[in-house]
Parts: structure tokens; C-alpha cells; sequence
């Protein structure tokens, strides 16, 4: 269900709104696949009548990026479901002869089987390893057909995300800026140019708390997670003290 494009963002919030009525109509949960920044974007932007049924956004574990949306809740339906999301783990079959892989080498080893971007959540990566979220649907085509990634011969099995993969704290940094404003704070994160960070929001690339932001102004608060395409996400803690130069301490998260 991937979608980029006005129209294809167009369709997708009308996809929603059938999934959503469905979802209320018959008494049951209806899910979409793993939703991009811009795609939630698109959900939030939807009128509130939209979401009669309840909603709740879930990437297979806390901090994921990309999401499944189901609508339904259990008061409403009467009964909790999980979500139909499994995590596999993908590793080199020998490790010590294994390319140095990347995100990106995982990713596209699995577009290259045919998959829709929609089927697949979050890549997260350990040494030459990756744990892929994905829909149950496709898990077991994934460990069946996929050997290689890169010219590295793998093997693709379940893994339990709760025990295997411990949430990682956000590494700490701290730096001092002349105000809390996004951009200004995107630069310093991501040691970019004040021009490149304007250009991040003119290419409408920054989401905050999963809203699109084109605003290079906003004034972050104390909580906000921002994320920005192609250069990764941070949360921000606040401020702390006026330095003598009349700056400001800062601190910020950023995820690995």
C-alpha cells in the first residue's frame, strides 16, 4: 500500500476510509500494511469521522518507524487481537566470509522477490544481521525464497521480537542552539548547512510526532520525535540553561 504521489495518497485515504466502515460496520478489525511517514501523514490528515471505529498504529514492536494501522478496539469489539506482524531474523550462513551489509542491501534483496513495500516494516540492523518486520502473509514466502543478500548466502528464520530484540535507549546528545526552532535544530542533530535543513522541509522530508511539518520555524517541544527522511529520527528532551552567549543547552535522542 505504498504511496508517494498526491493521487496515490488520495487513494489510499479512501482505501482507509472502506477499512475504517468495515471496521465498524461488521464488528470486526481491519488492518492495512506497513505505513510510510507520508502515508500516516495522509491518515492524520483524515476528518475525525473517519476513525468511529477507534485506531491503533503498531510497527511489531515500540519506536518503529513504519506502521500497520488497524481499525477496531477491543472496547468497541469486545475482544483484543495482536497484530498480524511477524519478525524474522536474517543472517549470513558464514559470518566471517559475509559482505558488509546494509540497510539497504536488505531491503532491496527483498524487493527484488516481488514483495510490495506495503508487506514489510522496519529493517533493523546487528553487525552483518537484520531483523525484518513483515505481515505474517508473506513471512513464510520470505524465509522460503530468500538466499541471498548482496553476493551473501543467508538464512531467514522467526525470531521473537519481545526477547531478541531488547528496545534500545536513543543516544544521548547535547549541543547549544540559538533557539528551539526545527531547523536549526535538524542542522545541528544532523551536522547539516541551516541551508540543507531548509531545503529538508522544502522537499517536505520532516515529520514531527508523524505529521508532515513543512514549517522550518516550529518551535520543538520538549517530547516531539522528529523524523527525517534519508537522514534518520531523534527525539528531543527540551532545553536546560541559558548559556553567558545568551544560547540555549539542549539535549536530543537520536535513534540507531
Amino acid at each position: 500500500m505504498a504511496a508517494e504521489s498526491e493521487k496515490e495518497l488520495q487513494q489510499l485515504k479512501k482505501r482507509l476510509a472502506e477499512l475504517a466502515r468495515k471496521s465498524y460496520e461488521h464488528n470486526i478489525y481491519t488492518y492495512t500494511g506497513f505505513l510510510g511517514m507520508a502515508e500516516q501523514d495522509a491518515f492524520y490528515s483524515m476528518p475525525s469521522r473517519e476513525m468511529a471505529a477507534g485506531f491503533m498504529l503498531y510497527g511489531g514492536r515500540e519506536g518503529c518507524e513504519r506502521q500497520m494501522l488497524r481499525f477496531g478496539d477491543s472496547e468497541n469489539i469486545g475482544y483484543e487481537e495482536d497484530f498480524p506482524i511477524a519478525c524474522l531474523s536474517i543472517r549470513p550462513l558464514m559470518e566471517k566470509f559475509a559482505d558488509t551489509l546494509t540497510h539497504r542491501d536488505f531491503l532491496g534483496a527483498l524487493m527484488n522477490l516481488g514483495i510490495d513495500r506495503g508487506a514489510v516494516g522496519d529493517i533493523l540492523m546487528e553487525g552483518k544481521s537484520a531483523y525484518v518486520f513483515c505481515t505474517e502473509k508473506i513471512a513464510p514466502y520470505i524465509m522460503e525464497s530468500l538466499e541471498k543478500v548482496k553476493h551473501t548466502n543467508v538464512k531467514c528464520i522467526l525470531a521473537d521480537a519481545s526477547k531478541e530484540l531488547p528496545v534500545k535507549e536513543p543516544e544521548r546528545v547535547c549541543f547549544t542552539v540559538a533557539s528551539e526552532r526545527a531547523d536549526g535544530m535538524i542542522a545541528k542533530v544532523f551536522r547539516l548547512s541551516r541551508n540543507q535543513s531548509l531545503e529538508l522541509f522544502i522537499g517536505k522530508k520532516v515529520y514531527v510526532n508523524g505529521r508532515l511539518n513543512e514549517n522550518n520555524s516550529y518551535i520543538l517541544k520538549s517530547g516531539d520525535i522528529v523524523s527525517v527522511r534519508g537522514h534518520g529520527r531523534f527525539i528531543y528532551y527540551g532545553a536546560g540553561h541559558e548559556t553567558k552567549k545568551g544560547k540555549w543547552s539542549v539535549s536530543a535522542g537520536i535513534y540507531k
